[in-house]
């Protein structure tokens, strides 16, 4: 029989094209039942029209079916993969004008600082309420993998409240880092043999080694010397400075979950390249996806002139997905790095929360080994963010602002910035901007913030992002693309 994969927030075209591929790369599975479901109707009609394209070209039995229903879609799923995100763009802008105003500055917003925070109390009643569908609809052993972010704080409540539901999380930061230290060394990537664990996006390699010899040491001396990591990743390179281990994010996401690179305006500038958003552009990914979205609609008509695309080994990406899947249901065994719960794999990290190690997967599942300790300054920086994330999850779970209001007190970036009441305050705004968003807190949770609002409003220091720039038309973007394509032209 062939298996059932179903993709909630299969409107997510890039994530949800590539998921497919690299299944049907597989000849195992080619005949796998693929549900789509989104609530962005038309988004999910043009990945439909994509896949099903690139399936009827390559002459594969695989079925893909489009539910409007979400748990017509999980119904006996063997697999489940989650795409989405808690929110529309207008809450992401909440998520990154608000504490703004509070001196706050951030680039990406979807892992920890007041906009990880709140993407979360938005993205676990989603996931949660997934988890209980798949318990109540899909096969007896289904097993959900979510890419949605916040990666720990989404892993850490499906896991402790998801129904039973089988739970891991993926990301691809791991890999990313990996291939930057092997291009800085010189060496190709399946020689070289790496630890790396920690906290997502909050990773490190802690132990990178070719042909039996340590190369952990000799890692900032590469990227030193390397001038394209010194220009966009400068933050990232000096906390493996100062810590002695490289983290997995890229220089914009690692500065916002750190007390100590976006605290001075006046200093910013000399973490970041401005010619590339994620290297730290204040709200860089919030511009992203806002150009993006206007973008989307030019895009597809081309997307849909191209070849369709092909399902040889070689096409494969390196997201582990595809990779568990058929660990599980060939018995070839797969290594990756996996978000799941600690249960003592990193020891100096409290057993409850959600950490990012490697495992192995086979038909038995996916098996955690134990790495042991972290080396101290990385543990006692995860361990912060560990606490943070907790109360974050139980808040998000629970609808307990209280919780809330600490974990916002709690965050690096926030706590070396704002004060106490501005923090409170903060959070209240939070909250009213995006109530309708947050199903699990009561009424007289936002009542309460509005009238304090209301009759104790303190204006904020109104600080705004040095690195901040303004978000290009598609008329912006083609002419900025017509004259890079000219140019490339006259070289």
């Amino acid at each position: 029989m062939p298996i059932k994969v179903a993709i909630i927030g299969a409107g997510s075209v890039g994530f949800t094209r590539r998921i497919v591929r690299d299944v049907l790369c597989v000849p195992e599975l080619q005949d796998t039942e693929f549900a789509f479901m989104d609530i962005n109707e038309k988004s999910v009609a043009i990945t439909h029209q994509l896949c099903t394209r690139d399936v009827a070209a390559a002459g594969l039995p695989a079925t893909i079916t489009v539910y409007e229903d979400r748990r017509d879609a999980l119904r006996d799923a063997d697999y489940v993969f989650s795409f989405i995100r808690g929110g529309d763009l207008t809450a992401l802008e909440h998520d990154v004008d608000i504490p703004l105003k509070y001196g706050i500055d951030q680039c990406v917003a979807d892992t920890l600082a007041p906009g990880g925070i709140m993407y979360g109390q938005r993205a676990v009643p989603i996931l949660l309420g997934i988890c209980k569908d798949i318990s109540e609809v899909a096969s007896p052993n289904c097993l959900m993998m979510s890419y949605s972010n916040p990666m720990a704080i989404n892993t850490w409540a499906c896991n402790k409240y998801g129904y039973g539901v089988r739970f891991v999380g993926l990301c691809h930061g791991v890999e990313h880092g990996f291939g930057q230290i092997c291009r800085a060394l010189g060496l190709p990537q399946e020689e070289v043999n790496y630890i790396c664990a920690g906290i997502n996006h909050q990773t490190w390699f802690i132990r990178v080694e070719h042909k039996g010899e340590d190369l952990t040491g000799k890692i900032l001396e590469a990227f030193e010397n390397d001038e394209d990591m010194m220009l966009n990743e400068r933050l990232r390179i000096d906390v493996l400075r100062r810590l002695g281990y490289y983290s997995t994010e890229s220089n914009g996401h690692l500065s916002e979950y750190l007390q100590w690179y976006r605290k001075r305006p006046e200093e910013m500038e000399q973490w970041i390249n401005p010619d590339v958003w994620s290297t730290g552009e204040t709200g860089g990914y919030l511009r992203a996806m806002l150009e993006r979205a206007d973008w989307y609609e030019e895009e597809v008509p081309r997307w849909l002139e191209e070849e369709p695309w092909s399902f040889g080994p070689e096409h494969r990406t390196a997201e582990h997905g595809s990779g568990i899947i058929e660990a599980i249901e060939t018995g070839r065994i797969y290594r990756g790095h996996f978000n799941v719960i600690n249960n003592g794999a990193i020891s100096n990290l409290p057993a409850d929360c959600c950490v990012e190690v490697p495992g192995f997967v086979d038909r038995n599942g996916i098996n955690i080994p134990r790495v042991g300790e972290l080396p101290m300054g990385c543990a006692a920086v995860c361990s912060q963010t560990s606490f943070c994330q907790r109360l974050a999850m139980e808040a998000a779970v629970h609808g307990d602002d209280q919780w809330l209001r600490q974990a916002m007190m709690l965050d690096p970036l926030t706590g070396a910035v704002a004060t106490p009441p501005e923090i409170w305050q903060m959070t209240d705004e939070l909250l009213v901007a995006e109530e309708q968003w947050l199903p699990q807190y009561d009424k007289s949770v936002f009542e309460a913030a509005r009238k304090r609002l209301a009759e104790q409003y303190v204006e904020p220091p109104g600080i705004r992002g040095p690195g901040r720039k303004p978000v290009r038309t598609p008329e912006e973007l083609r002419k900025e693309q017509e004259d890079a394509t000219k140019h490339v032209g006259e070289e």
